[in-house]
């Protein structure tokens, strides 16, 4: 069992980061070759990644959203890096992902898939983790007590919108 930490934590890091949410949805349980095979390509992805210190993922987390919704939250140090292992012919995310357009083209809508790309500017996000192992962000870049960075929300970020301050949390 991971560790807990204790007390009110805060993401260590500070810079740039982009997030990448990944996921595919299950439309149709009974037809498992059109899905199976996008569900088992991910693990050898992020384990290349995850051996590979210079790709620029930084961190992941693997969740469940109900029985048909599968998806990972990809922490990486830059956009550069996630676009330069999406298109690497080395990699084995393009076979994965020319082999998925394949069977997209035959699954007639048996599975779907989609993902997000945000790049988040240094001092545009903040995180606040209570009573929890590493996670998130906090997992993929450390986490110290949220003191050190102000113990509100608008103090622990840097931005700030034309609205003004962000609201506590």
């Amino acid at each position: 069992m991971p560790r807990i930490n204790e007390g009110r934590m805060t993401a260590a890091g500070t810079g740039e980061v982009t997030v990448f949410l990944i996921g595919m949805r299950i439309n149709s349980f009974r037809h498992l070759r059109s899905w199976w095979p996008t569900f088992r390509a991910m693990p050898p992805m992020l384990s290349e990644l995850a051996r590979d210190k210079d790709s620029g993922m930084i961190g992941y987390r693997l969740l469940f959203g109900g029985p048909r919704l599968i998806y990972v939250v990809q922490y990486w140090s830059s956009h550069e890096k996630l676009l330069a292992y999406a298109s690497d012919r080395e990699g084995r995310h393009r076979p994965a992902w020319a082999a998925f357009n394949r069977r997209m083209r035959e699954g007639r809508n048996r599975v779907g898939f989609w993902h997000e790309t945000y790049v988040v500017p240094a001092g545009a996000h903040e995180a606040v983790y209570v009573s929890m192992p590493d996670f998130g962000l906090g997992a993929a870049t450390g986490v110290i007590p949220v003191g050190r960075r102000g113990e509100r929300a608008g103090d622990r970020l840097a931005a700030r919108t034309e609205a003004g301050p962000a609201s506590a949390a």
